[in-house]
């Protein structure tokens, strides 16, 4: 222990003199950008600094303070060695992996006191698979994908959940830059757990399978949906890098391998820069036509949400089996038929994952399922008028054209 202490407030609090301004060629400089503690410095660190370096310069010796709380045990105890409750980090690293730990503590808002488990720890484990299988998942749509040769340069050749999906990850990125910059991470981990569990898992990857399966692999329409792939990729990685330090340089290191063989590429994900919104390829519409999209989709969104649910009890009541044998019929109010009737029932037969779509106009907004008449299309399981392309009867007509787009020929048996 140190023997020449004056006051343990006074030697803390002049330690923008001491250390700061003293190790200023080390890399250090004054004022702090940063004095970080505990929630019970207001009344001690934060304070005396505050008032000595006032006294001695007339300025104060942080362009901004941050407090955090404590850590608790999973009953909000206390942490303590006669207590026996202290939680390892070096016992979850090995248990989970270093990117676990990380992601707790990116989870939780640090400003209140804060308690961590086996339980809370599991969950976390869960939330890191989900995100870690999403990227696995994103990496093995783009295997064959090289963005100087195949990127959707033309906004419009995109398909409407193409722009959609555009939109939706400029938005995130918006919300992202902001909770770093005000330093809560807390809001981070929401922001694109919630965005990788709804808006992408959950409607854009599972609308978009088709197209990325059985189009031709040079098809325009699965181009398309790669290059929007690509966009997530390139933002996810980067904005998950601060948190998921070993993850996202993993995955920086199973890019495609046109774009991870390239000369000149950053070796390591901290060294690829962060994204910016002119980064995004095909570029961005103006904000009045992104808003636009954004305002439509809210409405499409919700209509699928009832959708989802009348497939959901169709299935129980064995109407169907699986939402592609499903003819649906819509019914909504005007105030939402002039938002969906904008775009081709195509768009919605994507969207819903189901055989076909109707809109009728009605007071309440409802949906009624019916088992489709149509023929299971072989080659990509779609509920679809089967023979409109004579090289291959067997086939909806679009897998027939992506059958001669690959030179395959049927020697008598489905394709």
């Amino acid at each position: 222990p140190e023997k020449d202490i004056l006051d343990v407030w006074w030697e803390s609090g002049v330690s923008h003199t001491s250390v700061l301004k003293h190790r200023a060629d080390e890399g250090l400089r004054f004022p702090a950008d940063m004095y970080l503690e505990g929630s019970d410095q207001h009344r001690g660190w934060f304070q005396s600094s505050l008032l000595t370096s006032m006294g001695a310069y007339g300025v104060p010796p942080y362009k901004s303070v941050m407090h955090c709380g404590f850590t608790m045990d999973a009953e909000g105890k206390k942490m303590s060695k006669s207590a026996g409750n202290g939680v390892d980090p070096a016992d979850v690293m090995a248990k989970s992996g270093a990117d676990v730990l990380r992601l707790w503590v990116a989870s939780v808002d640090y400003s209140q006191d804060v308690n961590i488990g086996d339980e809370i720890l599991e969950r976390t484990s869960e939330a890191y698979r989900r995100i870690r299988n999403t990227m696995r998942f994103l990496l093995g749509s783009l295997i064959d994908f090289d963005d100087l040769k195949h990127t959707v340069t033309d906004w419009n050749a995109l398909e409407p959940v193409d722009q959609w999906a555009m939109v939706r990850l400029w938005h995130l990125l918006v919300d992202v830059e902001r909770a770093y910059d005000e330093y809560k991470f807390h809001v981070v981990y929401r922001a694109v757990y919630d965005y990788i569990v709804g808006d992408l898992s959950a409607v854009y990857m599972d609308a978009t399978k088709d197209r990325v399966y059985s189009e031709a692999p040079d098809s325009p329409r699965r181009r398309a949906a790669q290059t929007v792939l690509m966009n997530i990729v390139e933002v996810l990685v980067r904005v998950l890098a601060p948190v998921l330090s070993f993850t996202t340089d993993e995955v920086w290191e199973h890019y495609p391998e046109a774009i991870r063989s390239r000369e000149g590429r950053p070796g390591n994900v901290q060294l690829a820069g962060w994204p910016e919104k002119s980064d995004f390829a095909p570029a961005l519409p103006g904000d009045a036509d992104a808003e636009r999209i954004a305002e439509d989709f809210g409405i499409i969104l919700g209509v699928r949400e009832i959708v989802t649910k009348a497939l959901e009890d169709a299935r129980g009541q064995k109407i169907v089996n699986k939402s592609q044998e499903a003819d649906v019929t819509v019914t909504a109010p005007r105030s939402v038929l002039d938002h969906v009737e904008q775009y081709d029932a195509a768009v919605f037969e994507e969207l819903f994952i189901v055989a076909s779509v109707s809109f009728v106009e009605g007071e309440e907004l409802s949906a009624e399922v019916r088992k489709t008449t149509a023929e299971k299309c072989p080659r990509c399981w779609n509920y679809r008028e089967l023979g409109g392309n004579p090289n291959h009867p067997s086939v909806c007509e679009r897998c027939g054209d992506v059958l001669d787009a690959i030179g395959y020929e049927e020697a008598g048996s489905d394709a």
